[in-house]
């Protein structure tokens, strides 16, 4: 996409396109185009496909938003799920904050969720056609008189005027995805070195971050959305050395409380998997001590326990049988009882789910469902079936 192309989206006559190939599916694209052709130059033709193309990507992200604003390939790939976005927006709302300046804004998702929350929005990225988008999903949205959007780079930008600063550096590069918090653009030392300037500040990491990468001014949160772990943020001018876990929707929070690692304990009537985003900020040891549960091995995030406790913050299964790791045993148990609907989870495992599956579980055997973990229990690799809780904990 050019800059020349996506202009001509937002003419009069590129919205009506946009609007006319409005959930065009993918095998009649060809014939639509070819019709299309005929009434309106080829490249706008081609630019609203492919922009229609992108907004059924973002709906997952964007809900229906997702039919009204503007993307770029990247943009979609790389911004924030709006869910995550309106937390983030409320919390810096909570602590004060009436303006922010987005550094490395990208299309502007999260700029909308602090308009949204009713907050003064400085939008900044160096690329052209990045900025024009996030100006583009502003005025789609009514946000115009919120956000400010600026073609600048982020790192010549005085943010003295805003209560708070947010940074979300790009995290991909020409191989792909980057890790090395040092190689993200901008750097994660020119972004904590951004925020400690301002009276409070956001930065958004992946969730893979060391923990020995978070600086000792910062808090830690790392937020799941419906299970999944989107990203952490590292949050300065609040509680320095905190760490939490945050699920979505809710929010719930799970503080740190500074536990050390929970006992290894004998395997008990209950299997719990913590939430990812638990897992990530090193809080099992909390979501254990709630459960009043302990280990199933000391390198596996796996809890186990003899009685069923409600907790938001990982999900119980009945533990039916334990086997040693062992193919043939196990497609003989399932197809004894007639097992249909076979869910393989692993941790500290070698062996791939769908691999298994496809080994014990060729084909459908009858009706009922059984959940197999592949792990290790007290050093030993250990297959356990179970199912879910019958009155599972909704906290």
């Amino acid at each position: 996409m050019t800059d020349h192309s996506f202009a001509s989206l937002l003419t009069p006559e590129g919205r009506a396109l946009l609007d006319e190939v409005r959930g065009t599916a993918p095998a009649r694209e060809l014939t639509v185009a070819t019709r299309l052709r005929r009434e309106h130059p080829a490249g706008l033709v081609s630019a609203a496909l492919a922009q229609a193309r992108l907004r059924e990507r973002a709906a997952a992200k964007f809900g229906a938003d997702a039919g009204r604003m503007f993307f770029t390939p990247n943009g979609v790939e790389q911004s924030t799920r709006a869910t995550v976005a309106a937390h983030r927006a409320r919390r810096l709302r909570e602590l004060g904050a009436a303006s922010v300046a987005d550094l490395c804004c990208g299309i502007g998702g999260d700029a909308i969720a602090l308009a949204r929350a009713g907050i003064r929005v400085l939008a900044v990225d160096r690329d052209p056609l990045t900025a024009a988008a996030a100006r583009a999903n502003a005025e789609a949205l009514g946000l115009s008189a919120l956000i400010e959007v600026r073609e600048a780079d982020v790192t010549e930008v005085d943010t003295s005027p805003y209560d708070a600063v947010f940074v979300d550096p790009a995290r991909r590069g020409g191989r792909g995805r980057v890790f090395d918090p040092e190689a993200y653009s901008p750097p994660l030392s020119w972004a904590v070195a951004a925020a400690l300037k301002a009276p409070r500040a956001a930065l958004k990491v992946a969730p893979g971050i060391p923990h020995e990468a978070v600086p000792a001014e910062a808090e830690a949160e790392w937020i799941s959305d419906g299970g999944d772990v989107k990203e952490a943020v590292l949050w300065f001018g609040t509680e320095p050395g905190l760490v939490r876990a945050t699920l979505l929707p809710g929010p719930r929070t799970l503080r740190g409380r500074g536990l050390p690692d929970p006992p290894v304990r004998p395997l008990g009537r209950y299997l719990y998997e913590p939430d990812g985003a638990a897992i990530r900020a090193h809080l099992v040891a909390e979501v254990a001590e709630d459960l009043d549960g302990g280990l199933v091995d000391e390198t596996i995030a796996y809890i186990t326990a003899d009685e069923l406790r409600a907790s938001p913050y990982a999900t119980a299964y009945e533990i039916t049988d334990r086997l040693p790791f062992n193919v043939k045993r196990l497609k003989a148990l399932l197809r004894e009882r007639e097992v249909g609907i076979l869910t393989v989870k692993k941790r500290g495992s070698a062996v791939e789910p769908e691999e298994l599956r496809r080994k014990v579980l060729p084909r459908p055997q009858g009706p009922n469902a059984v959940t197999v973990f592949l792990t290790r229990v007290a050093g030993a690799p250990t297959m356990l079936l179970g199912r879910p809780a019958r009155r599972q904990p909704t906290g």
